[in-house]
C-alpha cells in the first residue's frame, strides 16, 4: 500500500509541471504562451534526464562535508532499485521516481521569470548548471539523513526551502540579471481566466501529492499533511480576497487563484507538523506577506518579475519556513524535537529555522548570480529573444 500510494504521489506531482505551465500562459501575453509551455515540458527530458544520470547519485547516495552525496552511481550503475532505500521502508525506484519529479517541477516554477526572454540553449544550460550547483546540493543539505541542515534539525516536510524558495529566489535573480527595470503604471494583469483557473486546479490537486507523498507511506502524517494543504489554500483564497476588497476595492478570479497558491506554497515545510488549526494561519500570514510584496514591494522597487514568482514561491516559502519553528508540535508528528515557540518549545526551534531559510537564501543567491554571470559571459550577448522555439 505505501509503495501504490507513493506511485500515484509521484504522478500527482507529475501532474503540477503542467499545471504550472497553464497557470503561468494565463498571465502572460500571447507571444510568450508556447514558449512558457515549451519550457516547461522540457524540463521532463532536461531535468529528468539529468536526475537519473548523476542527480539521484548526488542527492541522496553518500555524503561529503554534509553538503552533497557522491557521483559514484553514473545512470544508477550499482544502485538496486529493488531493495528499500534506507529507513523509508520503500523500494529505492519508488523513492527515486518521487524525488524524480520534485527536480523536474522545480526549474518550470521558475522559468516563467524570463518566458521568451533568454535562448532555449542559455536555458538548458542554465538548468543543468543550476541543478549541479544548487538544486542537488541543497536537497542533501535539507533532506538527506547527513545533511547540514538536517543535522542541525531544521524542519523542511515537503519543500518550504529546497524547492520555494530555492525556485522563487532564482525567479528573482533571472529576472534582475536579465531583464530590465520595469516602470509600473499600477496596471491590472489581463489575461486567459480560464487558464488560470485551470493550471490553478491541477496544482491544488497535484499538491495532495507534493505534500501528503512527502510523508513517504500512508500514515497519519500523510493525512495530516492532506487536510492542512487544503486549510491553508482555502485560507489563503478568502484571506487574499479581503485584501482585495479592502485595498482595491474589487476582487479578481485572478486574487483569488493567486492567494490559494500561496497557502499551498506556505504550508509546505509545516504540512506535516503542525495542526488544522496552524494550517489556517499559516495560510493567512503567508498570504498577507505575498500580497504586500506583489502590490507595494515589487512596484516600489521596480522588479520586472511579472509573473510574481518570488512573489509568491520566495515570500510565502520563507514565511512558511519560519513559521514551523511557530507552530510545529511533536503531537502531530513525532520527529518534531522541540516544539515551535507557540507550543512551548521557546526559540529553539525558531532559531533553527531563521537559520535554515537565511543558510538558503543566501547559498541560492550567491550560487544563481555566479551561474547567470558566467553563463552570460559564455554566450556574451547571444542570450536575447528567441524568435523561433529552434535550437540556433
Amino acid at each position: 500500500m505505501n509503495a501504490l500510494f507513493m506511485i500515484l504521489s509521484a504522478i500527482l506531482v507529475f501532474i503540477m509541471v503542467p499545471g504550472i505551465a497553464i497557470f503561468y500562459s494565463g498571465f502572460v501575453p500571447k507571444r510568450d504562451v508556447t514558449r512558457i509551455l515549451f519550457d516547461s515540458f522540457l524540463m521532463f527530458g532536461i531535468a529528468g534526464l539529468l536526475w537519473i544520470i548523476i542527480g539521484f547519485s548526488a542527492s541522496f547516495e553518500g555524503n561529503n562535508f554534509g553538503l552533497i552525496g557522491n557521483f559514484h552511481h553514473l545512470f544508477l550503475s550499482g544502485v538496486d532499485l529493488s531493495s528499500n532505500y534506507g529507513n523509508t521502508g520503500l523500494p529505492t525506484a519508488v523513492y527515486l521516481l518521487f524525488q524524480m519529479m520534485f527536480a523536474i517541477l522545480t526549474p518550470a516554477l521558475f522559468l516563467g521569470a524570463v518566458a521568451s526572454r533568454t535562448r532555449i540553449r542559455f536555458v538548458i544550460w542554465f538548468v543543468i548548471l543550476w541543478s549541479l550547483l544548487i538544486y542537488y546540493p541543497l536537497a542533501h543539505i535539507v533532506w538527506s539523513p547527513n545533511g547540514f541542515l538536517m543535522q542541525l534539525g531544521v524542519l523542511d516536510f515537503a519543500g518550504g526551502t529546497v524547492i520555494h524558495i530555492d525556485a522563487g529566489l532564482t525567479a528573482l535573480i533571472l529576472a534582475v540579471m536579465l531583464r530590465k527595470p520595469y516602470q509600473y503604471n499600477h496596471e491590472e494583469v489581463t489575461g486567459n481566466s480560464l487558464w488560470i483557473l485551470l493550471g490553478t486546479i491541477l496544482l491544488w490537486v497535484g499538491w495532495y501529492g507534493f505534500n501528503a507523498g512527502s510523508a513517504l507511506k500512508l500514515n497519519f502524517q500523510a493525512v495530516n499533511a492532506f487536510f492542512t494543504t487544503t486549510i491553508a489554500a482555502c485560507s489563503g483564497l478568502v484571506t487574499w480576497m479581503i485584501l482585495e476588497e479592502k485595498f482595491k476595492s474589487q476582487v479578481s478570479l485572478t486574487g483569488i487563484c493567486t492567494g490559494s497558491i500561496c497557502g499551498l506554497v506556505g504550508i509546505t515545510p509545516g504540512t506535516g507538523y503542525v495542526t488544522i488549526f496552524g494550517a489556517f494561519l499559516i495560510g493567512i500570514i503567508s498570504t498577507i506577506g505575498s500580497f504586500y510584496f506583489m502590490n507595494y514591494l515589487k512596484y516600489q522597487w521596480h522588479l520586472n518579475d511579472y509573473l510574481d514568482i518570488f512573489g509568491c514561491h520566495g515570500v510565502s516559502g520563507i514565511i512558511g519556513s519560519i513559521c514551523v519553528g511557530l507552530f510545529a508540535t511533536n503531537s502531530v508528528n513525532k520527529d518534531v524535537v522541540n516544539n515551535g515557540f507557540f507550543y512551548g518549545g521557546g526559540i529553539k526551534l525558531l532559531s533553527v529555522q531563521l537559520f535554515g531559510v537565511l543558510f538558503t537564501s543566501l547559498f541560492v543567491g550567491i550560487m544563481g548570480v555566479v551561474v547567470v554571470f558566467g553563463l552570460k559571459k559564455l554566450f556574451k550577448n547571444n542570450i536575447g529573444i528567441e524568435k523561433t522555439l529552434e535550437l540556433v
